[in-house]
């Protein structure tokens, strides 16, 4: 399952032990020995513990995936969110600067924060969720990236599905009937766009007195962009008092412009109703600190379909990547795009449905 049958070495072959504890001296950070890999595909994570017994998380970026000026901005939004006391966990400056080189990887390095993942089950902990995202947001609404793309129609649809058949990565006995499905669920997503500005329209400026023009254009704000509960570390209230009860949140690699309802419907899971009381829940804490303009609803399965799309690309595009086949050996086969093909069947009947309603 690869673009191009290249036998090369992929990048990451050369990211050893001893190069990653050398990156991190080369900032001046002297490391005991002690290093684990923590569980990230796109770029490889590391924690380290330092002579001086404090422990942080060394992240070298992908080579190839973003441009340095991308990945600084997505560090600049990850301070402003900390200056407006929203627990993120951001990269530290060191030599004067929050990106590192060494090499031939960018790296930088956050400090370690522990955690385990929120029950998604309990009101409490959705509603305390949806006050924090809702602070997020608005410090993404305050001003655009200008380096990060967007979440749209394009990059997330048509180019992942473009890209799949062009480098005949889906076997031709579900061929056929996959690329029929995803393009009738592309032109369900289309037909919504014009109406709820997923096609990248420029982004009004947003206040309460336009909540009740149904004509306004959706609102594109700055966003984590991959809020699944993998990426929200929770610490339970019976922590130290140096410690800070709730969420934090953790990878703004995926930062971009999109809707806010991006960062809620990864939380949501289970039969419809089960979905519509997270989603109540969320929405509940979420208005305490920023309105949500409900016509977002419209874009859960909309947002769902593309995520599907996208992912079955990037995983056929990092075929190269050693770690890819090691973790996900079923990719490729049969069974895995016949999988596809009924859930792109289920996504466009959900599409064609009512929204769910909060």
């Amino acid at each position: 399952m690869s673009d191009g049958g290249s036998t090369s070495a992929h990048p990451y072959q050369s990211l050893t032990p001893d190069v990653v504890m050398d990156a991190l001296a080369s900032v001046g950070l002297f490391g005991d020995g002690r290093q684990m890999a923590l569980s990230s595909y796109e770029n490889r994570v590391y924690q380290l513990h330092l002579e001086d017994g404090a422990v942080v998380v060394a992240k070298f970026y992908r080579p190839g995936r973003w441009r340095n000026d991308q990945i600084l901005e997505e560090h600049a939004f990850s301070q402003e969110l900390i200056t407006a006391e929203i627990p993120v966990v951001g990269p530290l400056a060191l030599n004067g600067s929050t990106l590192n080189h060494f090499g031939g990887f960018a790296f930088s390095v956050s400090p370690w924060r522990g955690g385990r993942m929120p029950e998604l089950d309990d009101p409490e902990v959705l509603e305390w969720i949806g006050r924090f995202l809702a602070r997020l947001h608005a410090v993404g609404g305050v001003k655009p990236f200008a380096h990060r793309p967007a979440l749209d129609l394009a990059s997330f649809g048509i180019v992942s599905r473009e890209w799949l058949l062009a480098h005949d990565q889906v076997p031709l006995d579900v061929q056929s009937r996959w690329a029929k499905a995803s393009q009738q669920a592309l032109d369900l997503i289309a037909a919504q766009a014009c109406l709820v500005g997923v096609n990248g329209t420029k982004n009004p400026t947003h206040s309460a007195a336009d909540d009740g023009d149904p004509n306004r254009a959706m609102q594109r704000i700055r966003l984590h962009g991959d809020c699944h509960p993998g990426n929200i570390l929770w610490t339970p209230l019976d922590v130290p008092a140096s410690a800070q009860p709730g969420p934090h949140f953790v990878d703004l690699d995926d930062a971009r412009m999109g809707p806010a309802v991006q960062d809620l419907w990864m939380l949501l899971s289970g039969e419809r109703q089960q979905q519509i009381r997270q989603l109540g829940c969320l929405i509940d804490g979420y208005e305490q600190f920023r309105p949500f303009d409900r016509r977002e609803l419209a874009l859960i399965e909309p947002l769902r379909t593309l995520r599907l799309l996208h992912y079955c690309a990037w995983l056929a595009r990092r075929w190269d990547d050693p770690t890819f086949p090691i973790h996900f050996p079923w990719f490729g086969t049969s069974d895995y795009w016949q999988g596809q093909l009924h859930m792109l069947q289920e996504q466009i009947e959900a599409m064609q449905q009512d929204p769910l309603i909060a």
